[in-house]
């Protein structure tokens, strides 16, 4: 997320009910509606230019949407809480079919993972919904790159 949006702050974790985190038929990650799952995700507070930037990197409006969403924030390990707030999510309405992960996504997406572990994202979820689509091949890099 530094490469990315470089005046980003990451401000904890939170978590989207009736959802389901995936890879799509394009490579990449998506999430879609699904009764009874979760996903968790890394929350950051974003500039207005790294919004834009962001969105040049998922290809608004012609790869991703942008949606607001209620999301549970739980705030980070130092700091629990847990409210409802809404928050903007990156979703690809047209691809919603399952498929397997670009190889160089794959790399890409074990430093996430990785990242997410350490800032309190549970490891069921990880190993259950994540490592379901991304090998662990690659894991353990150096991964600051998307803090």
């Amino acid at each position: 997320m530094a490469r990315r949006c470089p005046q980003s702050k990451f401000i904890g974790v939170g978590y989207l009910i009736n959802w389901r985190w995936f890879i799509c038929e394009r490579g990449y990650a998506n999430i879609m509606e699904s009764r009874g799952d979760t996903v968790y995700g890394l929350v950051y507070e974003l500039s207005q230019s790294d919004e834009m930037s962001l969105d040049g990197f998922e290809e608004v409006p012609n790869s991703y949407v942008k949606k607001y969403l209620t999301v549970t924030f739980l705030g980070d390990k130092e700091v629990a809480t847990s409210k409802d707030i809404e928050m903007l999510v990156y979703i690809d309405v047209q691809r919603v079919c399952y498929g397997p992960p670009k190889t160089e996504y794959i790399r890409v997406m074990n430093m996430a993972i990785e990242d997410a572990a350490k800032e309190g994202i549970p490891k069921e979820y990880i190993e259950k919904d994540l490592r379901s689509f991304i090998p662990k091949q690659w894991a353990n890099t150096h991964s600051t790159l998307y803090r």
